[in-house]
């Protein structure tokens, strides 16, 4: 069964929906928080955490699994799901992102991009069209176009110049694309500047892709801005695709994006604060290092239902970080991705009650960002 995509409810207030992803290997309720696995695992999290959280997708890095352990290791022993062992829906960014985040390592020209692995400096090229071969060959649910991160700040001209690259790249990834149960997103460049992002959304809408993604946000720009291109270009997306917005972000920043009609989000921020003693509560972050927490017996969060906050105290987990101990990145992983999901399940039964303002409202009031 290819990928589909169906919108099952709408908020009368907002611009927030609800629907269904299906894909080959079940059924995605959004919105939707996809939890990031970039080496084919999340974090801290065996498989069996992440069912029991009923996370019904993650998300793998084309970049990083290219370079370890290879498209060849991993075609061989069937696909990604079954070297996973993972037989839930998979979604592969394209490496572009990673490829940004690794500027004196790489060279950008229109044919693709020549970079040294972060691993042991030996030289690679990958091009839209071997992106596309290697997501293929790895066999993930969903897949994305190779596009260049445009970086923050930036001129207008250096801006165009990148996301006109990347609407070139889109489309040779699109004759690239062999089809099959795979669905392909293309993603939405421009920077801060409303005219790029609407010419870039255009054109890829001309190409013609399952969904479309909004990237190069997240990466320095004043936050108020993102919320006010999202909010602009919301009205010129598709409506009958799914719409998924990469790298965000905080608790607050999938509420408010929500509200403005986006379905996808995924982001490091949980899984890696997690291991760092930042924790996410119903009334804001906490850090579990602090010696405010060395006696204290309560449980982390008392509104959390997991099962973290169930058994054990602030001032266990404070000690279990403090010693270096392996289970409280386990711990504090666990508690992390079940607060973001949990927060997603309760914006979409608020959806489909219409009541998400109020959900909106009594969060706010509580949760100190």
């Amino acid at each position: 069964m290819p990928v589909s995509f169906q919108v099952l409810a709408r908020d009368e207030k907002t611009d927030a929906r609800s629907g269904v992803l299906q894909t080959p290997h079940g059924d995605i309720e959004t919105p939707v928080f996809v939890p990031v696995g970039t080496a084919g695992t999340v974090k801290a999290m065996p498989h069996e955490l992440l069912e029991k959280l009923d996370a019904r997708i993650i998300l793998a890095n084309t970049y990083h699994l290219y370079l370890r352990p290879g498209q060849e290791v991993i075609l061989g022993q069937g696909g990604l799901h079954r070297f996973m062992s993972w037989n839930r829906a998979i979604l592969t960014d394209s490496g572009g992102y990673q490829v940004f985040s690794h500027q004196a390592l790489r060279k950008i020209t229109e044919e693709g991009v020549e970079f040294q692995s972060h691993l042991d400096g030996s030289y690679h090229f990958i091009s839209p069209e071997k992106s596309i071969q290697i997501q293929q060959t790895l066999g993930s649910d969903i897949i994305m176009v190779f596009d260049e991160c445009t970086p923050y700040p930036v001129t207008e001209r250096e801006a165009r110049e990148s996301m006109r690259r990347s609407v070139r790249w889109a489309q040779r990834c699109k004759s690239a694309y062999q089809g099959g149960r795979q669905a392909l997103f293309g993603i939405v460049q421009g920077s801060v500047f409303f005219e790029l992002r609407k010419e870039s959304l255009e054109r890829l809408c001309e190409i013609d892709f399952a969904g479309l993604a909004l990237g190069g946000f997240s990466v320095g720009e004043p936050k108020l801005l993102m919320y006010e291109m999202i909010e602009h270009l919301n009205g010129l997306m598709p409506g009958n695709k799914p719409r998924y917005l990469m790298g965000v972000g905080t608790p607050l920043d999938l509420l408010s994006c929500v509200k403005q009609g986006m379905d996808m989000f995924d982001c490091v921020l949980p899984t890696r604060n997690a291991r760092n003693g930042t924790l996410f509560t119903s009334v804001g972050r906490i850090s579990i290092k602090n010696a405010r927490y060395r006696d204290d017996e309560g449980p982390l969060d008392p509104n959390c239902k997991c099962l973290v906050c169930r058994r054990y105290s602030r001032s266990y987990l404070r000690h279990l970080y403090i010693s270096g101990e392996i289970v409280s990145s386990i711990l504090n992983t666990y508690h992390n991705v079940f607060f973001y999901l949990d927060f997603m399940r309760k914006i979409r039964n608020s959806i489909a009650l219409n009541s998400l303002s109020e959900l909106e409202e009594r969060f706010r009031e509580q949760y100190a960002e």
